[in-house]
């Protein structure tokens, strides 16, 4: 038998995939180039800031209580009917 000579690999230069995505660093013309914009963002005052944080960290506390609310629900539930 004859042993198979190893082809030697040829690039063709197709593109399988397209590999670009918004903010890669290779990112090729044709695609969505965001120019950032020249507007300093939101200024806040410190009152306003501080309350955005107030806000903020209600809302964080009434989800957690929500939670745990829950999982007591369930442990009673456990313990009165379902492990009877």
């Amino acid at each position: 038998m004859k042993k198979k000579e190893k082809e030697e690999f040829r690039d063709d230069g197709r593109s399988i995939a397209d590999m670009n995505f918004d903010g890669a660093p290779w990112q090729t013309k044709g695609s969505k180039n965001i120019e950032p914009s020249s507007d300093p963002g939101l200024q806040l005052t410190k009152k306003e800031t501080f309350q955005l944080m107030k806000t903020a960290l209600f809302a964080g506390l009434i989800i957690g209580l929500i939670f745990v609310g829950a999982f007591l629900i369930f442990i009673l539930f456990s313990t009165k009917i379902w492990l009877r």
